[in-house]
């Protein structure tokens, strides 16, 4: 008769076979599978360490082309703006590429008569009748006789009252009138002002920031171009910005059949190349007269424009 004894005998031995079992196993199989396992290892430091250097070479050359676009500059648009006035305006997000474009429009020779800078609040959709208030109680003299809408658009009135402001009209502008219209439009936080500012632009190049992306996105884009139609109406225009994301001004104005006719844009003003390309157009709208849609994204027709007159 098997006792429990015997029982407990056959159980334990089973349990001992299968832990040895897995031991015995594991042992052999840890040698091949530790050793697969650091080779994957070992190759996936080496590709990670290759891409990591590939990215800095990228990085190296990106910097190296912009060093080329900054010395080069010279070279390329060297006495173009001589004696010419220009203002920039630059949008919500697009300070420091303004920065970069004046730098090239000295270096072509122009003279910055105003750098204006629009805060979002201009375009935002919550302060539009504000903003008609304000562009009816600010307008001057020797401004407003050159006529602003009539109509209930704040951006559209303010946007013409601004441009009227910056640019050279059939009349000389009074600096006391463009000084009030300024700081009428500065001093509730529409736009901020560099010192100096002054009219008599004869062309005026607008600098984007990236699009907004809040829930009044939409309607700020469309005021955007609403301020763009406004500022090239009286005078050349020439606007920089990026093609990425969605509610973008350049692809905007490059989509509407109308203004890609009077409106020259460069799509890649963050960088030295697009500044100095965004100098060249300003050239080229305001000496020879000529409209270009410039840089790498849709509706480019070249990198740049043609140095040729």
């Amino acid at each position: 008769m098997i006792n429990f004894r015997y029982h407990v005998v056959s159980l334990t031995a089973v349990f001992l076979a299968l832990a040895i079992g897995l031991v015995v196993g594991t042992a052999a199989l840890n040698g091949p599978v530790s050793e697969n396992l650091k080779e994957q290892l070992a190759n996936l430091n080496k590709d990670n360490n290759v891409k990591r250097d590939q990215v800095n070479q990228y990085k190296e050359e990106l910097t190296r082309n912009q060093d080329f676009a900054t010395e080069t500059a010279p070279y390329v648009l060297a006495g173009k703006l001589a004696t010419r006035k220009v203002a920039v305006v630059a949008l919500p997000g697009g300070k420091d590429s303004a920065d970069g474009v004046i730098k090239m429009l000295g270096v072509a020779g122009a003279t910055i008569t105003a750098h204006v800078t629009i805060e979002d609040k201009f375009f935002d959709p919550n302060f539009t009748n504000q903003l008609l208030d304000l562009a009816d109680q600010s307008s001057q003299p020797t401004i407003s006789a050159a006529g602003l809408p009539s109509n209930s658009d704040g951006v559209e009135t303010a946007s013409a009252l601004l441009a009227h402001t910056l640019e050279q009209g059939a009349t000389v502008v009074n600096p006391d009138d463009v000084t009030a219209v300024l700081t009428a439009l500065a001093k509730p936080g529409y736009i901020s002002v560099a010192e100096k500012a002054s009219g008599g632009a004869e062309a005026i190049v607008l600098v984007a920031g990236a699009p907004a992306t809040d829930k009044d996105a939409t309607q700020k884009a469309r005021n955007k171009v609403t301020m763009a139609n406004q500022f090239y109406k009286n005078k050349p225009l020439v606007v920089g910005g990026d093609s990425a994301g969605d509610n973008n001004l350049i692809s905007d104005l490059r989509s509407d059949p109308t203004l890609v006719k009077q409106i020259s844009t460069v799509d890649n003003v963050s960088t030295v190349q697009g500044q100095v390309s965004t100098a060249m157009a300003s050239w080229e709208r305001l000496v020879l007269g000529r409209v270009g849609q410039y840089g790498l994204g849709a509706g480019a027709t070249s990198m740049v424009p043609s140095a040729a007159p």
